[in-house]
């Protein structure tokens, strides 16, 4: 394997955020070859197409989408909220896919871990950010799937995970992630 980069997009800008601290140790998973980039989507404004229709996008915007391009592979670190997507999410697909016509996600490699206090483990928010992947063209990685559910039984006051099965789930999810990206990204 070459060396590859991905980019982490974490779902919640919340201190203390659960996705944060799994992000933070799938990132530390990754072999030496394999660089893991927090993308911090907390200064993304909204995607409104008229300020890149009249040429005039936001410099947090092209500053993404310059982030964005040059990436292997991208792993979303999600929260539920209302069963769906969270906004900053969404707003960073919405930001990176424009202006029409260059797609700054197209043909890179995904995945998906969601992360809830509950017991569903954000089935509901994995699952809708699966939607705008395949018109992206964002090739996901379909098995295994990562739901983590009651995190806050399995962390400690630093954020560290403390469940070992968990740590040993992640690691065979970084793996599988890790050989997804060099497949879909020697592919082009």
């Amino acid at each position: 394997m070459s060396n590859k980069r991905a980019g982490v997009f974490v779902g919640s800008l919340r201190r203390g955020s659960y996705c944060k601290s799994i992000a933070k140790f799938v990132s530390s998973l990754a072999p030496n070859n394999f660089k893991m980039d927090m993308i911090d989507l907390s200064k993304l404004a909204m995607y409104n197409q008229d300020l890149d229709d009249d040429g005039n996008p936001p410099k947090e915007w092209t500053e993404f989408r310059a982030k964005v391009k040059p990436l292997d592979g991208c792993l979303f670190v999600t929260p539920e909220y209302n069963r769906s997507v969270p906004a900053v999410l969404k707003n960073a697909l919405d930001v990176g896919s424009r202006p029409y016509g260059k797609n700054a996600w197209d043909g890179k490699a995904g995945g998906i871990i969601s992360v809830s206090p509950g017991s569903l483990g954000a089935f509901g928010a994995n699952h809708h950010l699966r939607q705008p992947m395949a018109f992206l063209n964002i090739l996901m990685l379909q098995q295994p799937e990562a739901y983590i559910g009651n995190v806050a039984s399995i962390l400690n006051e630093k954020g560290e995970i403390t469940s070992e099965s968990t740590r040993q789930f992640l690691k065979n999810y970084m793996d599988a992630f890790v050989k997804w990206v060099d497949t879909i990204s020697d592919m082009k």
